[in-house]
């Protein structure tokens, strides 16, 4: 049975009076009312990019907070970045790598979210319920409080000049943390539709530069989620049509110029190029753009080989900075393509990733990974002059991850090996018991399957496609969903020739890392209403 039904002529009105249900339902918190309303959404045949454009804007306007930090007594205290936006774009790519039937799981793990992700401000201080209030996904018994709007939408501020010019003055609102003023300017920049990619691209990349100095004993960070929400933008605004995306536009745009911001490990980015690149030494005098050599980098195509894969891998996990600023540097210089270096990059990530323990023990990891999967596909989808000084970025997240995990105690190498007689099953066989793994919580089982399914040398998009269902089913935290999805998405990108690790990683990640309450319950609901019996 299909998730979806041939639309019915009348289908448009139906549809908006589910669609204010469905507001109603999201609003008063109510994850089985919303769920319910999705289900018949579905079974009416409203697209799912229709229902998820919807479902942006009824979160869009409580999923701001005043600032990503609070100082409650002299006790600085992080407040988490907005996943529901994020759980949308996870959605979008992970429908793809299912069966048709089963296209609308991811989005409804989404709603299913979403009441519980709303007013992330007044969750931290216990003034409302939801994920970041008590971890937990059952409303209380008395009516909720109504979320709070701290960032009103905004009208368009239109500006004359060049392109480039519009383009950095908005970048300076962002860093100035002036956020109307921010918002307004890039909604008047997205009004030249002619320049619609290049004011993303800015966009995308001020949320990459945007990145926190240190992990160790740090609980106040920003962990990258500024590039992961205006990524969000982008794919979400591709899917839902970018005539209908203004409110995707307020989800994520506007919180770029929200406080605290951290450029340090940019500027550190910077001052590496003019050293190592340009052989120059720093000085006072303000500098700017590119130079000729960096651009000259830009195009380089040459690959790396095993050898100066596993050299990176090893300066970005196991040595101390400046290793990977020195061995990074070298293989550019050596003609080596920075798209090429990202794959790498991302390997040293997901063995981050592999040999972290302890279910709360991912947050470092996770979000690196997601970084270095967000870069790639920066580089993909956009030219945008600074990107040559990203790889650094990437570089040094991945060494502060790795260092964090191994101080902290939180991280141990263990040798994988395919269980015995694995060897003599067929590639279904070992499908069904990795999946039995996966459902069990077990990381080392999961990765000791996953391994005999790589050496039995089957089709590996049948393993691909049993990785992303399992991220799809795993409720109530879209971190389930969304750095699966990454490393299933870099698997399908990525040239190393030892890219099974990002496979590994995304097994012992799905099986390893925290569940809340009944993390199948949202599937399982799914499955009931839908008539798919392998759900329940």
């Amino acid at each position: 049975m299909t998730t979806q039904a041939a639309p019915r002529e009348n289908g448009r009105q139906e549809a908006a009076q589910l669609y204010d249900e469905l507001e109603e339902r999201l609003l008063a918190r109510d994850q089985e009312g919303g769920s319910r309303v999705y289900y018949e959404l579905l079974r009416r045949g409203r697209p799912l990019p229709e229902i998820m454009a919807k479902a942006v804007r009824i979160h869009a306007p409580y999923t701001h907070v005043p600032y990503h930090q609070r100082i409650d007594d002299g006790f600085p205290n992080f407040v988490n970045n907005d996943h529901c936006l994020l759980s949308s774009r996870a959605a979008i790519n992970l429908q793809k790598m299912l069966p048709e039937r089963l296209a609308g799981l991811p989005l409804a793990q989404t709603i299913w979210y979403i009441p519980s992700g709303l007013d992330i401000w007044n969750q931290k201080i216990l003034k409302a319920p939801g994920h970041y209030a008590t971890r937990g996904y059952k409303m209380p018994n008395t009516t909720p409080p109504a979320p709070v709007v701290y960032w009103p939408d905004q009208e368009p501020l239109r500006e004359s000049g060049r392109l480039n010019e519009r383009l950095n003055n908005w970048l300076t609102l962002v860093e100035r943390g002036q956020v109307i003023d921010a918002y307004r300017t890039f909604l008047g920049l997205m009004e030249d539709t002619e320049h619609r990619k290049e004011v993303l691209a800015q966009l995308v990349f001020a949320g990459m530069i945007d990145i926190q100095d240190r992990m160790l004993y740090n609980r106040s960070y920003t962990t990258g989620h500024k590039a992961y929400r205006a990524r969000s933008v982008v794919e979400i605004g591709n899917a839902v049509g970018w005539d209908n995306a203004h409110d995707v536009i307020y989800a994520g745009a506007l919180d770029m110029a929200v406080g605290p911001r951290w450029h340090s490990v940019y500027e550190m980015a910077c001052n590496v190029v003019t050293i190592f690149i340009e052989g120059k030494e720093v000085h006072a005098v303000p500098q700017g753009g590119t130079t000729e050599r960096e651009r000259a980098l830009l195009p380089n195509t040459g690959t790396l080989t095993e050898g100066e894969t596993k050299e990176l891998v090893d300066a970005l996990i196991r040595q101390y900075e400046p290793a990977y600023i020195e061995k990074i540097s070298a293989l550019l210089l050596a003609g080596k393509s920075p798209r090429r270096i990202v794959d790498a990059i991302q390997l040293a990530g997901a063995q981050v990733v592999l040999e972290t323990e302890g279910a709360n023990n991912f947050s470092m990891p996770q979000h690196t990974y997601e970084y270095c999967n967000t870069l790639g596909w920066f580089y993909d989808n956009f030219e945008h002059p600074q990107r040559l000084k990203l790889l650094y970025v990437a570089g040094s997240m991945v060494n502060q991850a790795a260092w964090n995990q191994r101080h902290s105690g939180w991280s141990k190498s263990n040798p994988i090996n395919p269980p015995s007689g694995a060897g003599r099953m067929h590639g279904s066989q070992i499908i069904e018991r990795l999946e039995a793994a996966l459902t069990a919580l077990d990381p080392p089982a999961s990765v000791a399957w996953t391994k005999a399914y790589l050496d039995s040398g089957e089709d590996r998009a049948l393993l691909v496609q049993r990785l992303a269902l399992m991220a799809s089913c795993f409720g109530n935290d879209p971190h389930n969903q969304e750095i699966p999805q990454c490393l299933l998405e870099d698997y399908a990108k990525n040239r190393c020739r030892d890219r099974d690790g990002l496979l590994l990683a995304c097994a012992h990640i799905s099986a390893a890392h925290r569940k809340y309450g009944d993390t199948f319950e949202a599937s399982r609901r799914f499955g009931e209403a839908m008539g798919l019996p392998e759900l329940h």
